[in-house]
């Protein structure tokens, strides 16, 4: 069983949950706009994500949002290049979130820590840019693409197929020399899902998993939250709190979330009552 994740320059212990914080270098995120565009208000905001605790950053210059359109790779990395210069000596890993083989080359050279591709390291030569850069790699299920993704996808057996998709993808990169110590796999909630979709997910997360592989659960602001909520991307912190700590408790070993203090909080009390051999600061 895994215990540590081989994550660049860094060797990550899985005891417990780790928190990353969503760094967005877009002008059209579906949770916070373009609030942090430029590369200083990205650099300050991935700075008090850590202050906050945030055990990892991810940071990313195309949004995947539903309906999203591509941006060029140039422009993709003339948007992350500053905030991975700013934020590389932060004391915490950094993840880039691409699907382009340009960028993961480039990225991991600029000192990115872990590449989270969403289209599971699909496109061409994407495994051989980062096949030898130590780097962690996220794989990630959608169906479709970004543009297309959330008009009416079908499963026979949602569980079944993510499961599926995500165990041959871990095999696809073994059999190409990636060793397992570097590898996270994430279900991708919301990307080519409906929210009944998502849910049945997160339930049965173990199984959806197989326990092969650390697992990253990505639920923060989502439109499952929403759904639920019936609250807007802005005021979603209260449903993406709880849906965090629901994969944490089915054992998510990741959880990239917007809101990365309030996590951390609610993670601290979750582990107190759940796991009181790990309790830390806690007063008498």
């Amino acid at each position: 069983m895994f215990s540590t994740l081989q994550c660049g320059r860094f060797q990550l212990s899985l005891e417990r949950p780790l928190v990353m914080g969503i760094v967005n270098v877009t002008p059209d995120s579906f949770s916070d706009g373009n609030a942090h565009f430029r590369a200083d208000q990205a650099i300050a905001h991935g700075l008090r994500l850590i202050r906050e605790g945030a055990d990892l950053l991810d940071i990313g210059g195309e949004s995947t949002r539903p309906g999203a359109q591509a941006v060029p790779a140039n422009e993709e990395w003339r948007r992350i290049l500053p905030v991975i210069q700013g934020l590389r000596d932060g004391g915490v890993p950094l993840s880039v979130d691409t699907c382009k083989a340009d960028v993961m080359r480039r990225a991991v050279q600029a000192g990115a820590d872990m590449i989270n591709d969403i289209s599971g390291f699909a496109a061409p030569d994407a495994v051989d840019a980062v096949r030898d850069a130590g780097c962690a790699l996220c794989l990630m299920h959608m169906r479709g693409e970004p543009r297309t993704m959330q008009q009416e996808p079908v499963y026979d057996d949602v569980v079944a197929e993510v499961r599926d998709y995500l165990a041959a993808g871990a095999r696809r990169l073994r059999d190409a020399g990636i060793a397992a110590e570097r590898i996270v796999l994430d279900p991708g909630f919301g990307f080519g899902k409906t929210v009944a979709h998502n849910y049945a997910l997160l339930r049965h997360l173990p199984q959806v998993m197989g326990g092969d592989y650390p697992s990253l659960v990505g639920v923060s602001r989502k439109s499952m939250i929403g759904a639920v909520t019936g609250r807007p991307a802005a005021q979603r912190l209260g449903g993406s709190v709880a849906a965090a700590l629901a994969g944490a408790a089915r054992g998510a070993h990741i959880l990239r979330v917007h809101d990365v203090a309030d996590t951390v909080d609610a993670l601290r009390v979750w582990a107190a009552v759940e796991q009181p051999h790990v309790e830390q600061g806690v007063r008498a």
